[in-house]
């Protein structure tokens, strides 16, 4: 997605009167980088917090809304100037501007000075800032130790990871590995796991990790039996599919 896409989209979803404040806040900040700190506040309640895309559904974590937009469009008028501010807009935003600025961060000429945000997001239960993060700025800068740690939070907080960018590109041999230890430790615990683990798993199978799920099939435990047979018959499905 391009600056061009992102403000066409806003046009198509802000009123007359929130793209008014927009191009005036934006023309505001190019001039005066301080301006920031009260303008990136406002964004939500100038142009709109419905999902960027009218048909998305609002309680999909990867869906952008339309302040999301609007807070990367205010972020890039800055350009270089942006980064100065970045730390502080974070630390005192709330979830909805810390959404946003992380959305920014590869719109922006900062290099690889922009993780510490990246990473204190991962850090959180916020399934919403994780996702956030989790976008362009992160697969060309992460890590590989840090992508293979973030897409294992998600699976433990809940965050599809199908919808991590770098997905399977990213994907390391240890990240499998990592991976598919996570799904035995769920399915001994005859708990279940997303289908969608392996998408991941399957870049790199890791021999040990899916011989010790099979192995559950034959374990004394009835809900440890139910669980492997349901992880395995999602990846068995994802074959046939």
């Amino acid at each position: 997605m391009t600056l061009s896409d992102l403000s066409a989209a806003v046009e198509a979803r802000a009123s007359a009167d929130g793209l008014a404040w927009l191009r005036e806040a934006s023309a505001n900040v190019a001039a005066d980088a301080t301006k920031i700190r009260t303008l990136f506040p406002m964004v939500g309640r100038k142009v709109g917090r419905d999902t960027l895309d009218a048909g998305a559904d609002p309680a999909d974590v990867w869906a952008w809304s339309v302040d999301d937009a609007a807070r990367v469009l205010l972020l890039a008028a800055m350009g270089e100037r942006a980064e100065a501010e970045l730390a502080e807009l974070y630390r005192f935003g709330d979830a909805a501007e810390r959404r946003g600025l992380l959305r920014a961060l590869p719109f922006l000429p900062i290099g690889d000075r922009g993780l510490a945000l990246t990473d204190d997001a991962i850090r959180t239960n916020d399934t919403r800032l994780i996702a956030a993060a989790l976008g362009p700025y992160a697969t060309e800068h992460l890590p590989d130790a840090s992508y293979d740690q973030a897409v294992l939070k998600c699976v433990f907080v809940g965050v599809p990871i199908t919808g991590i960018d770098g997905i399977p590109e990213r994907v390391t041999p240890d990240g499998a590995r990592m991976l598919g230890a996570f799904v035995h430790e769920r399915v001994a615990a005859g708990r279940d796991v997303p289908a969608e683990v392996w998408t991941v798993i399957d870049c790199y199978p890791p021999r040990a990790e899916i011989a010790a799920i099979e192995g559950e099939l034959k374990s004394e435990f009835e809900d440890r039996r139910a669980a492997a047979e349901r992880a395995l018959g999602h990846r068995n499905s994802g074959a046939q599919a």
